[in-house]
Order: C-alpha cells, then structure tokens, then sequence
C-alpha cells in the first residue's frame, strides 16, 4: 500500500505555487522600481537643466559689465556711455524672469530632496554634493573628501552621469560640470521589500505548516488511540470466555494437555496484546528492569512460529542492561522488528540477530536480518502510518514501535543499515537506568 500519495502531490502543488507566487511578486516590485528610476531619471535631468539654466543666465550675460556698473553710474551722473546703458537694459528687458528656473530648481531639489548627488567640474573634482552624510563645504577632512570621491564610480554604475554645459562666449569662458547622483532611500527600500515580503510569507508557510502537522497528529494520534481501546475492549469478551473454555477442557477426563497448555500460552499472549492496545494513548508506568527477558520472551514466541526453518534468531543482549521499561509495550517493538525482519528474508535461509550493548549513558538494541534490505528513496517512508510492502499490511507497526520508543519510553528508533539486498538494521537507543 502506497502512503499519502495525495498529500506528496499537495505538497508540490503547494511548492510550485509558493514559487510562482514569489516570482510574481520580484517581477512586480522589478518592475515598479524600475518605473521609479526612469521617473527619478527625469526629474533629476529637469534639476541638472535648472541648475544650467542658472548658470548660463549668471555667465553668458554679454552685457554684465554694464549691468553691473548701471547702478553707481546712475548715482554718480556718469552717463557718458548712455547708448550702451540703453542697450543693456533693453536685453534685460527682453529676458524671461528667473523666477521660473528658481522655481524648477527649488521644487525639483524638494521633491528627490534624497536622492544623493555630486555635481563635479569638467576635471571630476567634486564642486556640490548633498545627501551623502558628509558637510557641504570647501572645507573638508581627507576622509570625508575620499568618502564623497568613492561615491562617484558607484553612482556612475547606477545612473549615467548628467552633464550641465555652457558654452563659451564673449566675455567668459563656458562651463562644464557633470552631475552624479544614485538611487533615493524610496527605490532602495522597495528593492529589499519583495524579499522581506516572502520573508514573512515563509515564515507564515511555516509556522501554518508546523501547526497543521500538530494537529494533524493530534488527530492521528486520538484515532489511534481510540482503536487501540476499542480493541483491547472487543478482545476481552471472548478472551475470558476462551479462557474459562480451556479450563472446562482441562477437567474433562483424556483431555489433551499437550495441547491445552499451548492453547493457554496463545490465549496469554492475546491477552497481552489486548493489555498493550489498552495502554496506547495513556502515560505507561516504566519500571527499572533488564532487558534480557523482555527480548528473549518476544524472541521465544517468534522462534516457535517462525514459517521457514533455515532462519535462525540468535541473542546478544547482556543480563546486566537495565533501563526504563514498559516490558508489554517494549516486548511489542521488539515483536513488530521480528516480524519485519522474517517477511524481509525471502528464502528458505537466513538470519535474524538482536544485539545489545551500553555506550556513554544510553542503552541500544540493533535488529539486524539478511533480508532483502530497503531502498534509497524509501527510507524516508517507512516510519509513516500508512507505508508497507506487504500486500494486506496496514503500515501501522513501524509507525507505532516508534512512537512507543519514541514518546513512551524517551528513546530513538532509527533505520541504522539499509543497502537494497543487503539486509537492514533497526537500532533502539533508551536511557540507561
């Protein structure tokens, strides 16, 4: 019987979901960045056209000198040169405001007022910069003057370097400088958004995950339970009455003792295994006791069954191991590993082992068998209910030993060997006493 082939399905389908919702959501915010550098992009070439507009209007001014000295000829009476006062004002005149490039230079350095950028002359010399942790001014450290010239191969790798140009006319010599400038804090931030979100997408998978699987085997664990009793429940019935049969036959005269008394040890052992479905699912009482005979009597009854006299079972388990035990439940591991073994042996020849041994506070107990051994890709599968070879198993034996190892007793039961056709060990590690 194949186990959870649904849920195997669910789990990729749930895998290649999660993927394409996470490429979905890196395209997007690729996506959204990008439009915002494009936008960036264009408000700082508006900038760049501002701070040009400004200078030109400042430098190429052909009549600057008698701007300038207009206002002291006026008060002085000097006026010998009026035709080229006249001049002068007629040009100003006939200039737009300035007031329009001030006002895209303010709003524009307002609005990207994160944006770092340096603003170098024609030689890269760096001549303005803001933004980048460091004072503006001549005046600089020679650290802070290297951490403002390291910024300018990175923000050229970023964005293409503006250039403000001026060219050159009579009276003055041009302008050339060129504008740096990188990625706001905005578009870095969204960069890492798309990342933190899966983040917390993966984390909710997670943890959702983790409490569906409590749960889940809560549930399991309750259904389990309430077959084990409803078990043990059924079998008593017949058990005491099989019993008081089998003493009514013994006073009955020939009666066939022999036979009766193997009939006695049977209706025992069944009464044993009703008495281990009644402790499934309550906390058992452990006792301090060697291991030697609950192994051996498990081993006794499966050597008088055994189908295929060539299988030998030998024991190596020392009289003095003790440890922590539930002998029924403990007894039952060591009957499901027994059983295990012998279906796995599929000739008339073989051998199953049982050896145990004390290292460093722990006690453990390899089974080993020469059976046909168990696959790479399925090692992973034979702890879960549900799992078995076997044409009318159930999958429940190994998935119980475990939990019984596992949460009753505080052990591990683990797959120690398992080579196709070379056999497989199961190791039990308890606590020593």
């Amino acid at each position: 019987m194949k186990s959870y082939p649904t849920a195997v399905n669910l789990k990729l389908g749930l895998i290649v979901f999660a993927v394409i919702i996470a490429l979905a959501s890196l395209l997007y915010g690729n996506g959204l960045v990008n439009r915002l550098r494009e936008r960036e992009r264009a408000g700082m070439e508006i900038w760049a056209g501002a701070r040009e507009e400004v200078a030109r209007g400042a430098i190429s001014n052909p009549y600057r000198i008698e701007l300038d000295g207009l206002a002291s000829a006026l008060e002085e009476g000097d006026l010998t040169d009026s035709q080229r006062y006249r001049e002068a004002l007629a040009w100003a005149l006939r200039q737009p405001s300035g007031q329009h490039t001030n006002f895209f230079f303010e709003l524009i350095s307002e609005y990207y007022q994160d944006v770092p950028a340096i603003i170098t002359d024609s030689l890269g010399a760096p001549v303005t910069w803001r933004n980048l942790g460091v004072p503006e001014g001549e005046s600089l450290s020679a650290r802070d003057a290297a951490k403002v010239r390291a910024r300018l191969p990175k923000m050229a790798a970023v964005y293409e370097p503006l250039t403000i140009e001026v060219p050159p006319g009579e009276g003055y010599d041009g302008l050339m400088q060129h504008v740096y400038y990188g990625e706001s804090g905005l578009i870095r931030e969204l960069r890492i958004f798309p990342y933190v979100q899966l983040l917390f997408v993966g984390l909710l998978v997670i943890v959702g995950y983790m409490g569906f699987s409590y749960v889940r085997r809560n549930e399991q664990s309750r259904l389990w339970v309430g077959m084990a009793r409803e078990a043990a429940h059924q079998l008593g019935t017949p058990l005491s009455s099989l019993m008081g049969w089998n003493e009514l036959m013994r006073q009955r005269d020939g009666a066939d003792v022999a036979t009766l008394d193997e009939m006695s040890r049977d209706l025992q052992r069944l009464s044993r295994v009703a008495h281990r479905f009644n402790d499934i699912g309550s906390l058992p009482r452990l006792v301090v006791q060697p291991l030697a005979p609950a192994i051996e009597g498990t081993a006794d009854y499966i050597r008088r069954r055994m189908p295929r006299h060539g299988v030998t079972l030998s024991l190596d388990v020392p009289p003095a191991l003790t440890a922590p035990l539930n002998a029924q439940l403990f007894g039952w591991v060591i009957e499901n590993l027994l059983k295990n073994a012998l279906d796995a042996i599929q000739n008339d020849e073989g051998r199953i082992s049982i050896t145990a041994f004390a290292e460093g506070g722990h006690i453990y107990v390899d089974c080993a068998d020469s059976g046909k051994g168990i696959e790479r890709h399925l090692r992973k599968e034979i702890f879960r209910p549900g799992y078995s070879t076997k044409k009318r198993g159930w999958g429940l034996g190994l998935s119980l030993a475990k939990r019984i190892i596992q949460d009753y007793h505080g052990g591990t039961l683990t797959l120690l060997h398992g080579a196709s056709g070379q056999g497989a060990t199961f190791r039990i590690e308890l606590p020593a006493a």
